[in-house]
């Protein structure tokens, strides 16, 4: 029997096996293994059933801390969250990053807990949603650096043409105990952006 929860499951693991160019209805309709007449029945669209999978996704990112924290510390949680989350499932960044949320209520369950947790904290209502969409965009993209080859700053052969980039790469590398590259970057970027956004606030309450 389909059903919206299988037809959901099916799509994301053919994207993770072929990325967003596998995902076909007839594709879709070969995994399930049923004809493609029968999918259609249930899902009107391929833009359908990615919204399924956006819904599905965003059920997995942690943003209960908004109720409970300063508005800081559960940015930074559920920044982690979803980074950890969109890092399991890279192939959907490019797509999930520009789809709308029409009628996607998981994905809009979470936006209103976070710009509930940014009015309760003094934000002006016109600069939530612009706050949002900056820490997005860095998160996804952070989440594309983790798989991100472990060599993609090496120089190779040029590294004496540029001396000052290749010596920081390899002084950052030799960091005994250090998080990882994605980690680092994504720990240092978070937390500028966090600093930023609380000079921004004091902005707005002064």
């Amino acid at each position: 029997m389909l059903s919206k929860d299988r037809i959901t499951g099916a799509a994301l693991d053919l994207i993770a096996a072929e990325g967003y160019e596998g995902l076909t209805m007839s594709g879709l309709a070969r995994r399930l293994k049923v004809a493609p007449s029968a999918l259609y029945n249930h899902a009107g669209s391929k833009q359908e059933v990615l919204g399924w999978v956006q819904d599905h996704v965003m059920t997995m990112v942690d943003f209960s801390a908004f109720s409970r924290q300063p508005w800081d510390e559960a940015v930074r949680r559920w920044a982690w969250s979803y980074r950890e989350v969109f890092a399991r499932h890279a192939p959907l960044v490019p797509v999930i990053a520009v789809m709308p949320v029409t009628d996607a209520a998981q994905t809009l369950r979470m936006y209103e807990e976070v710009a509930r947790g940014f009015l309760d904290a003094g934000w002006p209502e016109d600069r939530i949603v612009p706050a949002i969409v900056a820490l997005e965009s860095f998160i996804y993209g952070s989440a594309l650096d983790v798989a991100a080859p472990g060599d993609i700053f090496d120089s190779g052969t040029l590294g004496d043409q540029f001396p000052v980039f290749t010596a920081a790469v390899r002084r950052a590398a030799a960091v005994p105990g250090a998080d990882s590259a994605a980690d680092a970057a994504f720990r240092a970027g978070l937390d500028g952006m966090i600093t930023g956004l609380r000079a921004q606030l004091a902005t707005y309450s002064s």
